[in-house]
């Protein structure tokens, strides 16, 4: 089954089509990937198809609500049945994070050091960061971490090394045992799959 997705970037885009891969469906076009006030602002455009096609639109909660069962409700109170509305609690960083093993290998650091309670971060991003910042490997570090005085909150070549990480190492279902927005997405997908929307 062929899903489409919207989504805030890049990053997010390899979750996405790694995740429904991991439920043996295919994917479709991706749209969005240039910020969440983007996806929000269209999120109307996507549930209407998703009256006739199967879709999946992942937003991070960010620290916008309190929780995502209130997020949903403000943004998409009335999905469409082919439409998985997903949000990652509190950024798609946390469900990276929650296969600790692997990230752990990836990024050369000890898997105790990765936080147990993933969803419970306010800032999953600045973790992760700080997780390289501790990396035996100095291509990790100068790769993920911003330089001093760059003004940024991550290393240029943040995503691209996290993409390569979701396409190689990442396992979801591993992942989704410490993240439950993760788990949801899955089953979520996974019905999508088998029910055909």
């Amino acid at each position: 089954m062929v899903i489409s997705a919207a989504v805030e970037g890049p990053m997010d885009e390899a979750v996405v089509r790694r995740l429904i891969c991991h439920v043996g469906g295919r994917v479709g076009v991706v749209y969005g990937k240039d910020g969440k006030a983007s996806v929000l602002n269209k999120l109307m455009g996507y549930n209407n198809a998703g009256r006739h096609s199967l879709w999946i639109v992942l937003v991070d909660l960010d620290n916008d609500q309190d929780c995502a069962p209130l997020a949903r409700a403000a943004w998409l109170p009335k999905p469409s049945p082919r439409l998985c509305f997903r949000i990652a609690v509190r950024e798609v960083e946390a469900w990276l994070m929650a296969d600790a093993e692997t990230l752990a290998d990836y990024l050369s650091i000890a898997r105790s050091k990765v936080p147990a309670n993933v969803e419970s971060l306010n800032a999953p991003k600045a973790a992760l960061v700080n997780l390289a910042r501790g990396s035996r490997r100095k291509n990790i570090r100068e790769d993920m971490v911003a330089r001093e005085g760059s003004g940024r909150q991550v290393g240029v070549a943040y995503v691209s090394r996290l993409i390569e990480y979701v396409k190689t190492t990442w396992r979801p279902d591993v992942a989704s045992q410490r993240a439950d927005s993760l788990r949801r997405t899955i089953d979520c997908l996974r019905c999508l799959v088998e029910d055909r929307g």
